[in-house]
């Protein structure tokens, strides 16, 4: 017996009848948290895919504006690798929840809007092209941000086919901002941009290789 504030305590029941046991407790918690992962882990699915339709329905417009004759190859060459990622998703949804139903990405909608009214408000074709390229890494930035924590979230889940298909995806979208930094370089310097010191660093130089898909 036990005095708590000067009153009795009795052990009228074990602790084992007073709380489950520890293993049982501690995988009740486990599972909770990784039902609760897995229902954000597809909310950010669905919405990667309503990104890359929205990306795919936008990219024509900023080939359609741009005058460099690289980085409208380059957009081209993304254009199809974009509509890949679509199919992807779209076939990971399928595997985890049976149909392909989308969730808004609002982050998606302001970059889109912000490259449409660059096109409206650049004039001048040469920075223009800067512009767009500027607006296009902002997307690829995004991207590369969202598949990173999918395939993160897929490999704490155990979904190991899911992580590799999301790795892909994000070397893609890697291997797309890397080249549009090498035409940023040299697009920026053809317009008398940047001094030789504020310039940031950049890969390899471009090869043709680097377009196929």
């Amino acid at each position: 017996m036990q005095r708590v504030g000067g009153a009795p305590f009795r052990h009228e029941r074990g602790l084992d009848e007073l709380h489950p046991r520890m293993e049982d407790y501690t995988m009740k918690l486990f599972s909770a948290h990784i039902e609760d992962l897995r229902s954000l882990y597809t909310s950010n699915l669905k919405k990667a895919l309503d990104m890359e339709q929205k990306i795919t329905e936008a990219l024509p417009d900023l080939i359609e504006n741009t005058t460099d004759s690289e980085l409208t190859q380059a957009l081209r060459t993304h254009l199809e690798e974009t509509r890949g990622h679509v199919s992807s998703v779209a076939s990971l949804l399928q595997n985890n929840v049976g149909d392909e139903e989308t969730e808004t990405c609002k982050v998606i909608n302001g970059l889109t809007t912000e490259a449409s009214d660059t096109i409206k408000d650049v004039t001048d074709p040469s920075v223009r092209d800067i512009a767009l390229i500027g607006a296009a890494q902002q997307v690829e930035h995004h991207e590369i941000a969202v598949y990173g924590t999918l395939r993160r979230w897929a490999e704490i889940l155990g979904l190991s086919e899911d992580a590799t298909v999301l790795e892909s995806i994000e070397a893609e979208e890697e291997n797309a901002d890397a080249i549009l930094s090498e035409i940023a370089e040299r697009v920026n310097v053809g317009t008398g941009g940047f001094p030789q010191a504020e310039r940031v660093g950049v890969g390899a130089p471009l090869t043709p290789e680097r377009f196929t898909t």
